[in-house]
């Protein structure tokens, strides 16, 4: 079959599909929530996790006031929630009011962690840079919230009781089949 060449990178869709997050933040009273699939693990030890980011977004404005953020993790039956928050502002009013978002205490840090999650994350911001028209905020995880159950004996999550919000680009979503899961063993 032949390729399509292109200058540049077209809409920018062929990195995903990607799971779909939901970054937290509070700071001064205000909180928000925005949907991200740009975002990747870093470290293990000490555990640090990335998260790419708009400077104009709001959520970016008050993380940089708060130093710290909280990514969490939805099931596909959440996906409309995801898309409703990325859709919106957090300047254009209260989002948790607006979808009805149920959120939990966090541990260790000030951001809302979202009652309906299979996992999340409480980050506390060690560094920021800025590349092309995003800023990659970097935190050092310093709580994590797991539901009971969705992992299995290996912590790996068990897609028989939940399926990740995927997001495929353009606004659409997909999860992954537990029917196509391979074990491959490395150098095999």
């Amino acid at each position: 079959m032949a390729k399509i060449v292109l200058e540049g990178s077209g809409k920018f869709y062929q990195h995903y599909p990607r799971v779909a997050v939901i970054v937290t933040v509070s700071a001064g009273g205000k909180k928000n929530a925005m949907a991200a699939a740009w975002h990747s693990a870093i470290s293990h030890t000490p555990p640090i996790f990335g998260v790419s980011l708009a400077p104009k977004r709001y959520t970016y404005k008050l993380l940089t006031e708060s130093r710290e953020f909280a990514v969490n993790f939805l099931s596909m039956e959440r996906a409309r929630l995801i898309a409703a928050v990325g859709k919106i502002s957090g300047v254009e009013g209260d989002k948790f009011a607006r979808f009805g978002i149920e959120t939990e205490e966090p541990l260790k840090t000030s951001a809302p962690i979202l009652k309906d999650t299979y996992a999340a994350y409480e980050c506390r911001l060690i560094d920021s840079r800025t590349y092309g028209d995003h800023v990659w905020v970097v935190g050092e995880i310093a709580a994590t919230h797991i539901e009971e159950g969705m992992f299995d004996s290996e912590e790996v999550l068990d897609l028989e009781r939940v399926r990740p919000a995927m997001y495929l680009g353009a606004d659409r979503y997909t999860a992954p089949s537990k029917d196509d899961i391979r074990t491959i063993e490395r150098g095999t």
